[in-house]
């Protein structure tokens, strides 16, 4: 079974990219990491108990008649997301600490759940699997992939524009903070690329439209499926051994490209 890393950044159309992929001719299944990390950090979960206990209760819903302090399920009053968020976005050490200590705490519980959803996607007979990760690259998930697809936009101006009309409520300097917390996009789609020819990293453009975006989605999958043809995924789910020796290579090829990303990166820095 062909993992499809699927990523992006904040506002550059990951999610509307996910639809597509999961609507005719396509039809893939989904796992969504960002569903995912919803799920683990539900009131009466390990990962709620770990958010609340670090940030206090000012990271939960304001009780009141409508919102009793055990909250609707009767485990806790729920997340209250844009106050967790003012504490974990933006470029201060403080932020980038909390942002640490949340990712310690919701990364690993995602990733139990990916597994078995992949699991269970893999002996459900499915030809290939889009595993949706804002943070693909830097959770390092991308080693676990067959291919890596990037949705990004080549002008910055353009996600800032997405992302104010999505989110009315976010400042220029909240949605900057946002931005800058999932990287540059363009960063990404040139880490993509380095994963080399094949199939291995495409990048979906999203400057203009939904139908201009239907047309990148379209290419991506011919190049992806041109690599990973229908047949060789039924053999390799016919033969589990053949595709725990090919998964073990596309791991170690991958571990090899970010080796040299890393070292590129470090060969820029010194520059500065």
């Amino acid at each position: 079974m062909l993992l499809i890393g699927l990523t992006g950044s904040i506002a550059t159309g990951k999610s509307t990219v996910s639809s597509l992929l999961s609507s005719p001719p396509y039809s893939l299944p989904i796992i969504d990491a960002d569903v995912l990390a919803r799920e683990v950090v539900e009131p009466g979960t390990k990962g709620y108990r770990a958010i609340v206990a670090h940030f206090g209760p000012s990271v939960l819903v304001p009780a009141s008649d409508t919102m009793p302090e055990a909250g609707p399920t009767g485990k806790g009053r729920p997340l209250n997301r844009p106050a967790l968020g003012r504490q974990v976005f933006g470029d201060e050490p403080t932020a980038r600490k909390n942002r640490a200590v949340l990712n310690g705490i919701v990364h690993p519980a995602v990733r139990r759940a990916m597994f078995f959803a992949a699991a269970r996607a893999y002996f459900a007979g499915h030809r290939a699997v889009v595993l949706d990760v804002p943070l693909l690259f830097e959770g390092r998930l991308d080693r676990f992939c067959g291919t890596v697809m990037v949705v990004a936009v080549r002008d910055p101006k353009v996600q800032m524009q997405r992302l104010r009309a999505r989110d009315e409520h976010l400042t220029e300097e909240d949605a900057e903070n946002r931005v800058k917390s999932q990287g540059d996009v363009r960063v990404k789609a040139a880490r993509c690329q380095a994963r080399g020819g094949r199939g291995r990293g495409v990048v979906v453009w999203n400057d203009h439209g939904r139908e201009e975006l239907a047309m990148e989605v379209q290419r991506a999958m011919s190049e992806i499926e041109a690599a990973s043809p229908s047949w060789w995924s039924l053999a390799l789910l016919l033969c589990p051994p053949a595709a725990v020796v090919i998964g073990t290579w596309n791991f170690w090829q991958n571990v090899r490209t970010n080796r040299y990303w890393a070292k590129r990166e470090e060969r820029e820095r010194a520059k500065l």
